[in-house]
């Protein structure tokens, strides 16, 4: 049984990589580019260095990282991030642009708290199966922002308490709720909700209108699609700092 279980685990892992690997999908008349080599990545950001991934613990001031899929704590109830997993990761402008929102919060005692960023494409095939709707997950076709490194998914906290700010719902919570937009709220909810959406569209972001906790950035074409697992993505870009 135990044999049987890890031949299983390892066709499922297979599957995931042929997906991934090398994949072209006809989307609006362009192929979709699945990028899996680091070796790839860094080539991209020496003829153009804005598709470089940066660090958001070092470029974000006062960041706090709660990586839910890190662990069992999230919609799925399955870990799909490596265990322990603590460096979240987005291109250079966005990143930029999300260390000068949080100097801006800084200012009223707030911080940038995250819950995703760059999420390696193969996740997002394995969200598809599960949720299948488009409101919420991008169709493996197309990839998604966060494959790109150009999403992230924040809340706020108090600099003085550590805690996070009364928002509309949890994290990926799929119901109205979540909306922008959505009025059967306490005052209070939705004034912390215009608050990270001030700020986050301020400094360059797009909102995303199902999700009051996921934030884009523009010209999403610029960048390929990653499917590059977070441990190789680390010993890349300790080798390039080097």
């Amino acid at each position: 049984m135990q044999m049987r279980a890890v031949l299983k685990m390892y066709m499922v892992r297979l599957i995931l990589v042929m997906l991934a690997i090398g994949i072209e999908a006809s989307v609006n008349g362009q192929s979709l580019v699945v990028l899996h080599s680091p070796a790839e990545l860094t080539k991209k950001t020496q003829q153009d260095p804005s598709q470089g991934l940066v660090d958001l613990a070092t470029a974000v001031p006062h960041l706090k990282l709660d990586l839910r899929y890190a662990s069992t704590h999230n919609f799925t109830g399955v870990r799909l991030y490596p265990k322990g997993q603590h460096r979240s990761y987005l291109r250079r402008d966005p990143a930029a642009a999300l260390a000068q929102a949080a100097k801006e919060l800084e200012a009223e005692g707030l911080g940038i708290w995250v819950w995703d960023a760059y999420r390696p494409y193969s996740v997002t095939v394995r969200f598809w199966e599960m949720i299948g709707d488009e409101r919420y997950v991008a169709h493996p076709s197309k990839g998604s922002g966060h494959n790109r490194g150009i999403a992230v998914d924040l809340t706020l906290y108090d600099m003085k308490t550590g805690k996070v700010l009364d928002m509309p719902t949890e994290f990926d919570d799929f119901s109205e709720s979540a909306h922008h937009g959505y009025a059967a709220l306490t005052e209070k909810k939705i004034s912390n909700r215009e608050l990270l959406r001030v700020v986050m569209e301020r400094n360059g972001f797009i909102k995303f209108q199902t999700e009051w906790w996921h934030y884009y950035w523009p010209n999403a074409d610029r960048y390929d699609v990653l499917d590059i697992p977070f441990n190789e993505l680390k010993k890349e870009l300790r080798a390039v700092e080097q």
